[in-house]
C-alpha cells in the first residue's frame, strides 16, 4: 500500500519536530523509542526512511560512529565532532572550523549543495593513556 504524500511529510514533520527539540544528534532507533508512546508513533523501518528523505532534501544531516550507527540531526545544528576511533567516543567542537571556506561554481559543476559534515578521528586521551 502506498503511503500518501500528506501522512508522509507529518511522519517527516514529527522527526524533524523531535530532532529539533532534542537539542542533539539521535539514533533511528532513539527517534522510534521517543516517537512510539505519542501520536507519532511509526514503524522502526518508516523512521529510517523518513529521516533518509529528510536527508535527501537537505533539512537532516547524518553522522556514522565508528561503531556504524548514525545519528542525525538537523542542518540547522551545525555541529562538527573529535571521534576517538578506539572507543568510539565524541566530542562537539563549539565551533564550524570551516565557515567561510567557499566552493566555486566551477568545481560543484551543478551539484546541488545541501549540508556538509566535518569530523576528526583520533585517539582520546583515556584510551591513549591505557594503550600499553
Amino acid at each position: 500500500m502506498k503511503t500518501q504524500p500528506s501522512a508522509s511529510r507529518n511522519r517527516q514533520q514529527s522527526l524533524l519536530e523531535a530532532l529539533r527539540h532534542c537539542g542533539d544528534e539521535m539514533s533511528g532507533q532513539q527517534l522510534h523509542r521517543l516517537l512510539e508512546s505519542g501520536t507519532s508513533s511509526m514503524g522502526l523501518a518508516t523512521v529510517y526512511r523518513n529521516l533518509r528523505q529528510l536527508q535527501q532534501q537537505g533539512l537532516v544531516r547524518c553522522r556514522h560512529l565508528p561503531t556504524g550507527e548514525a545519528l542525525y540531526a538537523p542542518v540547522e545544528q551545525d555541529r562538527h565532532h573529535l571521534t576517538c576511533v578506539d572507543c568510539g567516543s565524541t566530542k562537539a567542537l563549539d565551533h564550524c572550523p570551516i565557515h567561510g571556506v567557499s566552493i566555486t561554481p566551477e568545481e560543484q559543476s551543478g551539484f546541488k549543495m545541501l549540508f556538509h559534515t566535518l569530523e576528526f578521528f583520533g585517539i582520546c586521551s583515556e584510551c591513549q593513556h591505557n594503550q600499553p
